[in-house]
């Protein structure tokens, strides 16, 4: 349970940039090592879905160039996690553009969930809202994580998604928690919300009885079609604006993952290296998001490697991966 204020995080949030950053830093030493956790994502069933979120590409209320996909089938799936594997992923997350499970599709995914895990990978998925009875099958399965986002805060939610209330999304994360499986729940900057709205998603999720195993902090990517495609081309949040959200994420809830998500193709090294030391610990890695695309791997790897910053994993691939980055290479970034 958050112990600050309003009043009291912005004048965190406010301070000089540099004692914001080594109060995040310091609150990051005493809970983690310099490592960054490694996270591949994956759609597996794109499109069409009936939720209205204004900066979502897959809804089907909107027209943008995302191509209708039903659910893969396992094997394509288990090959994509076997790459992920061998590149030096930990975790490997699926999203699914529904608005919640098909119960027809559960005994498919519960066998994705299980295949996936063989490989001695984690598992999160992203499927829409959940009842508590989904959530007890997928945690049965073997889930780790469920992703679900909260997006912003909930004054600012109805200016974002009509189709859904922010109290289900909460209700979601409650049937996670309560089902034992960890929960996975951030939300997007740039979508026009204020600085008090930022802070208030991230004291909503710390408030949580259970705060979430993994935090992701996204940078809209403004896609063509979508309401905040065609709407905030110009709107894009300030560079230092969003380290200071993922600093104060970190103060807020210190033993999370904080992830630096969407928008990472929009970012130099500098600004990734100040999320970083803001307390940032976990990216997606990969060439594509869901829909979207993401820096190239290699290049994750030069970065990391530059900082100093180790590979957090549960096998020996990424040492491998990290010293096939030569010095050599590093010089031509």
């Amino acid at each position: 349970m958050t112990s600050y204020t309003l009043p009291e995080l912005l004048e965190i949030y406010h301070q000089p940039f540099n004692q914001l950053l080594f109060q995040a830093q310091s609150v990051h030493q005493k809970h983690f090592k310099d490592e960054v956790e490694l996270c591949t994502l994956l759609s597996i069933k794109t499109g069409s879905c009936p939720e209205d979120c204004k900066y979502c590409p897959q809804s089907g209320h909107y027209k943008t160039n995302v191509e209708k996909e039903k659910l893969l089938p396992c094997n394509l799936i288990v090959a994509r996690a076997k790459k992920a594997k061998e590149m030096g992923a930990k975790r490997f997350c699926m999203g699914a553009a529904w608005r919640n499970p098909p119960k027809s599709k559960m005994p498919e995914l519960i066998n994705i969930i299980q295949s996936i895990k063989d490989l001695g990978l984690e598992t999160c998925m992203t499927l829409g809202m959940l009842t508590k009875e989904d959530s007890d099958k997928l945690a049965e399965a073997g889930l780790d994580y469920y992703n679900h986002n909260i997006d912003t805060s909930e004054s600012y939610y109805p200016e974002i998604i009509t189709t859904r209330t922010f109290s289900s999304r909460i209700e979601t994360l409650k049937n996670v928690s309560s089902s034992g499986m960890k929960v996975c729940s951030g939300g997007i900057l740039g979508m026009g919300e204020t600085t008090e709205d930022r802070l208030e998603m991230l004291m909503m999720l710390a408030s949580l009885d259970t705060p979430p195993a993994s935090v992701p902090i996204n940078k809209l990517i403004p896609v063509p079609g979508t309401p905040l495609g065609d709407e905030l081309k110009m709107a894009k949040v300030d560079n230092f604006d969003f380290v200071r959200t993922i600093a104060v994420a970190r103060i807020l809830l210190p033993t999370s993952k904080v992830r630096l998500s969407a928008g990472r193709t929009e970012m130099n090294e500098e600004m990734q290296a100040l999320c970083f030391m803001a307390g940032a610990n976990s990216i997606f890695y990969g060439e594509r998001l869901l829909t979207t695309a993401n820096p190239d791997q290699n290049n994750d790897l030069k970065l990391l490697k530059k900082l100093g910053l180790g590979i957090e994993s549960n096998m020996e691939a990424k040492a491998k991966r990290i010293d096939q980055i030569d010095d050599e290479s590093l010089n031509v970034l």
